[in-house]
């Protein structure tokens, strides 16, 4: 069914219009549900109500060194503790209890790259490289609490530091690898990083990215850092005279190391990981994540959202210098004993049908991407899809951005073939973990994340925090605590107070705008700082851009308020038109019809540009406060993460 233009506009400022009103419902098919492990969503659902009972049966599930005293401390919020003097170890949990069962020689990571090449780790293999990287952190000097970060491409050594460290209690801090040399210094001078893990490159689109050159340059302002560890992972030559006196190999450094290493007991509010945001709200922040809560939060939602069974071979996307990759690339899969495959390259090189012929090669049962990947190769038509065997395929996922309903429909036609249903996941690196999201036995709408995960309870308020009636825009908020939320900014506890806890006294404010339908499903709107300001209407991007993708001519969008002395702001759009199309005055006509017709009179359109890119980041977060900032002629800011 069509999208139709809701009847009746709002007049209260303070909440956002709704402008889009999808009615398709696609129900699971019977097998889907009869495979589930939640095989009624309600029930699931109420049981969720009693929130610290639910979170206290999934982390049962796993084996700790001592029970927790309290499964949820709320005396000094926003502040909270999850299973209270809990002790455990998530590396043991990911790894060893999997050791004496049948998942021992097991593949836990099948790494492959866009030049064919390929590696298995059993989960036996992995015990020993863990180990052996634990012992060497030791050797070093690394303790519990002290810093490690890693710069290094999707290649197996990363997934290994970050459990090694984990194994001894070290925090890990990750840097995406495609920074610059100015955001890696900040992350690690803000880290205090005791140690540094690099590559000599990577591979990306044909070619070999030097890592190792960044980071040269930028260790020499990171005064912290004592020792270097590189990975020969590329092969580029690295002549020992280039290595300083804090420099070492990783095959070097982990030679003659032994293969044991007893697991740190952790304490469950222990610090796990620091990772710093993408940037794409401005200045990147330092977001602490603890041991226990993450850990049960993170393996419970890749379990029931995307139905992990023994005979499941699972690809995230995400880039690992992500929390999508770090939730759902390792950790969600290594504590349910699946196998995670790991790819290192592009999505369209060699050319736009790679994934599709990865998924075909190994059989992958379940997918979870990005909206924006998804829109990028829908501009490539079905062409692609059509030359490889998806029908290993049993669940789909979304990350990132709100999936519009076009693309939802090609993502289920194409490659779902109408049998793998959506999972349309809404979280945040804050999070840890998916909060509003289907689960496979739930009727689902395209462009809708569904309901809040069992155990969470969200909702949809005006400024002042009270809830808005169904169908009207408002602010996401959290109304009470989650086991793998984050537990402060990393030193700068006064900003994580005022940021996400202080604007809306007694609940978490996400920073999205988004909506509840009749039957209360959630659909995410955009950024609250990205929302349009039309003749006093608040207006979602999300839902613009979705009109814009709607027309065939159109790939992807990004809009931005653009001011206007009338009407305040008009919409300024950006978009990426697919093969065969040019902007030419016939289309910009369509398109203005076309969105008019889409959304109604309040998406006033002032300007259409006719883009090659749109800035991204790598976890697909469309920045649009560049598009912004370079409209208005004023500084960008931040804009290290930008993958184009």
């Amino acid at each position: 069914m069509k999208n139709r233009v809701s009847s009746g506009v709002m007049n209260m400022r303070r909440d956002t219009d709704v402008l889009l009103d999808e009615k398709r419902i696609f129900k699971p098919s019977v097998e889907t549900v009869e495979r589930a492990h939640v095989k009624n969503w309600e029930t699931e659902l109420e049981k969720g109500k009693d929130f610290k009972k639910y979170w206290a049966e999934k982390a049962e599930q796993f084996e700790w060194f001592q029970q927790w005293d309290e499964v949820l401390d709320e005396s000094n919020k926003p502040f909270y503790k999850w299973f209270v003097n809990g002790k455990i170890n998530l590396t043991y949990n990911a790894v060893d209890r999997w050791l004496d069962t049948d998942k021992r020689n097991q593949v836990a990571i099948l790494y492959t790259n866009e030049r064919g090449h390929e590696r298995k780790i059993t989960y036996y293999e992995l015990y020993r490289e863990v180990n052996k990287l634990a012992n060497a952190f030791k050797n070093l000097g690394v303790k519990k609490g002290d810093r490690v970060s890693m710069y290094l491409p999707m290649c197996p050594e990363l997934l290994i530091s970050m459990l090694a460290c984990a194994r001894i209690g070290a925090i890990h801090s990750v840097v995406y690898s495609g920074l610059s040399v100015g955001a890696f210094v900040e992350r690690v001078n803000d880290a205090k990083a005791k140690v540094l893990l690099t590559a000599d490159g990577t591979f990306r689109r044909g070619k070999v990215i030097d890592l190792k050159k960044i980071s040269d340059e930028a260790i020499l302002q990171c005064p912290s850092v004592e020792t270097v560890i590189v990975v020969k992972h590329t092969g580029t030559p690295i002549e020992i005279s280039e290595l300083s006196g804090r420099e070492i190999f990783y095959e070097r450094l982990i030679e003659g190391e032994p293969a044991e290493c007893d697991p740190e007991p952790m304490d469950s509010e222990d610090p796990l990981f620091i990772l710093y945001t993408s940037g794409s709200t401005g200045k990147p922040k330092g977001v602490l994540h603890t041991t226990a809560g993450y850990m049960v939060g993170v393996a419970t939602t890749t379990k029931y959202i995307f139905d992990i069974h023994n005979d499941d071979l699972w690809w995230c996307t995400g880039d690992i210098g992500w929390i999508t990759g770090h939730s759902y690339a390792i950790y969600g899969p290594l504590l349910l004993g699946t196998t995670t495959l790991i790819y290192e390259g592009a999505p369209d090189y060699p050319d736009p049908g790679v994934w599709w012929s990865i998924i075909e090669k190994y059989g992958v049962t379940k997918f979870y991407t990005a909206p924006t990947a998804i829109r990028h190769l829908m501009r490539f038509g079905s062409k692609y899809t059509r030359l490889y065997n998806l029908s290993s395929l049993r669940i789909l996922g979304t990350v990132g951005e709100p999936i519009n309903p076009e693309a939802w429909m090609w993502f289920y036609k194409n490659i779902g073939k109408e049998k793998a249903p959506i999972m349309d996941t809404w979280w945040q690196t804050e999070t840890g973990m998916h909060l509003i999201s289907p689960l496979p036995s739930a009727p689902l709408k395209p462009g809708s994340a569904t309901m809040a995960f069992p155990g969470i309870d969200a909702d949809i308020v005006d400024e002042d925090g009270n809830s808005v009636p169904l169908g009207k825009g408002g602010y996401l908020v959290i109304k009470n605590p989650w086991p793998s939320m984050f537990r402060t900014l990393y030193k700068d506890e006064q900003r994580f107070q005022d940021v996400y806890w202080n604007q809306i006294p007694g609940v978490y404010k996400a920073g999205d705008m988004a909506r509840k339908d009749e039957d209360g499903y959630f659909w995410i709107q955009g950024r609250s700082d990205d929302v349009l300001k039309i003749a006093g209407h608040r207006v979602g991007t999300a839902e613009v851009e979705s009109a814009f993708v709607s027309h065939p001519a159109v790939a992807e969008a990004a809009v931005i308020g653009k001011a206007d002395p009338v009407k305040g702001q008009v919409i300024k759009a950006f978009l990426i038109l697919k093969e065969g199309y040019q902007l030419k005055t016939k289309l910009i006509e369509d398109l203005k019809k076309h969105v008019r017709y889409e959304l109604g009179p309040v998406a006033v359109l002032g300007e259409i540009e006719q883009v090659e890119t749109l800035p991204k980041t790598r976890s697909g977060k469309i920045m649009r406060r560049v598009l912004r900032a370079r409209e208005s002629g004023e500084d960008v800011g931040d804009t290290s993460t930008l993958e184009e």
